[in-house]
Order: C-alpha cells, then structure tokens, then sequence
C-alpha cells in the first residue's frame, strides 16, 4: 500500500520554526515532484511549495518566499518543509503531495498553529 506520512507539526508562538517531514512507503520520493499545501479553511488547498523531479527547481508561494524551504533527501526517501519566522497567518493544515504525472499521493495532513 501507498502512503505519503507527515510529521512535524504543531504548536508554536511567532518567530519560530517547525520542520514538517513527508515520508513515504511503496513509492520513492525521489522520482516524483513534491508540493506542499495549506488548508486555512474550507476544502480548498492552496499549493505553497513545489519541487520539481526533473530539474531540482524549487518554487514559493510570494507569503513564505525567503521563510521556507523545501527540500528532500534522495537517501532516505523523506521530503521536508522547514517553516521559519512562522507568523499567525501560517496556521493551517499542511499537507504534502507527490505527484509523476500519472500517479499522485496525499499525505494525512498536520496541523500548524502560530499564537501567543
């Protein structure tokens, strides 16, 4: 069976930072392009960050650009999101993709939230 298991989240107060980690069984990650995406409310989720598999290109949302970063680890399969200087508009349920133009995977999704 496929799965995409996320870890990482939580809660924390402006400032600081959280790693969300993405592993996954049955697939390796690093044959496919990963994205992260945030739900604040209601079904839709807004893509934040992508990683392509072909090229190693990396794309932001303009709200996390110079505050994120996506990145993976072709040994050992995870793909991340290191969250910095999270603000309280960051707070939502973050969930990651991996997608080869055939196939696609959801993780279960984490909760992220930034208050005092």
């Amino acid at each position: 069976q496929i799965q995409l298991v996320q870890s990482g989240g939580g809660l924390v107060q402006p400032g600081e930072s959280l790693t969300l980690s993405c592993a996954a069984s049955g697939i390796c990650l690093q044959y496919y392009s990963i994205g992260w995406f945030r739900q604040v409310s209601g079904p839709k989720r807004e893509p934040i960050s992508c990683l392509s598999s072909r090229d190693s290109q990396s794309y932001y949302e303009d709200s996390i650009q110079g505050r994120f970063t996506i990145s993976r680890d072709n040994v050992k399969n995870p793909v991340y999101l290191q969250m910095n200087s999270l603000k309280p508009e960051d707070t939502a349920v973050y969930y990651c993709n991996a997608n080869d133009g055939l196939f696609e995977f959801w993780g279960q999704g984490t909760q992220v939230t930034v208050s005092s």
